[in-house]
């Protein structure tokens, strides 16, 4: 498990709102507003840079001290980011203020470690039903991330699930401990195989006369309404 280290990163409040914040991306700031326990919703600036770093640090499960102007520093959760859908790079992020002495609800991420024998020696495919738990507690018992490992699959029975998982007591799971996370499913046999290439024949078939179909439909369709146009034409 990963321990907590401290992450800082200092704003600035702003007054460009709206569709004008294009000008402080254009300048390297991403636009921001921190909200929560005795906050009025704040719009804030932070270098976009310094922003990514902290985030990926960070993410959405671990505390950053927020320091915003001269005023001393909060204890905030960030949100996932919004992206440019081109560039991937964020545009606009919400901070949630917490309280250290309230409960908070968040997801923690899962991160997949070791190998399994059943991969590895019998050749099966490893399938991963969750990236993150859901869970409750103190902001001060965070973890950024558990880490889940793979080598306790040594056969295609084997499975690890929620309840399997060995997290500190001070935190709660509110996954459902029943839920599977991770396991190994068999090779596929010839014959399987066969099975599912003939299938997938079948709806590539399926799809071009269907597709076939449609534009043979189109085809009449505009056929009769030039015939109509001729028939009004000679009228």
């Amino acid at each position: 498990m990963v321990e907590t280290k401290k992450i800082s990163l200092s704003a600035k409040t702003r007054s460009i709102t709206g569709k004008k914040v294009k000008t402080l991306r254009s300048n390297g700031l991403i636009p921001a507003v921190i909200y929560g326990h005795g906050t009025k919703p704040t719009a804030i600036e932070i270098p976009a840079a310094n922003f990514i770093k902290a985030y990926d640090e960070a993410g959405t499960s671990t505390l950053i001290d927020l320091k915003i102007n001269d005023s001393n520093s909060v204890k905030v959760l960030s949100h996932e980011p919004q992206v440019h859908p081109v560039t991937g790079r964020p545009i606009h992020v919400d901070f949630y203020k917490v309280r250290m002495d309230e409960k908070i609800r968040t997801e923690i991420p899962l991160e997949f470690i070791g190998e399994s024998p059943a991969v590895e020696t019998e050749d099966g495919a490893l399938i991963t039903n969750r990236d993150s738990i859901d869970i409750e507690c103190l902001p001060a018992d965070l973890i950024p991330n558990y880490e889940v490992d793979l080598s306790a699959l040594k056969t295609f029975d084997d499975q690890i699930t929620v309840a399997s998982l060995r997290l500190p007591s001070t935190i709660e799971v509110l996954t459902d401990p029943e839920e599977v996370i991770a396991f190994v499913e068999p090779p596929r046999s010839d014959e399987e195989m066969a099975e599912l290439e003939e299938s997938a024949a079948d709806e590539e078939k399926e799809a071009i006369e269907q597709i076939t179909g449609e534009e043979a439909g189109e085809g009449e369709e505009k056929s009769e309404e030039s015939a109509d146009d001729e028939s009004k034409s000679g009228e």
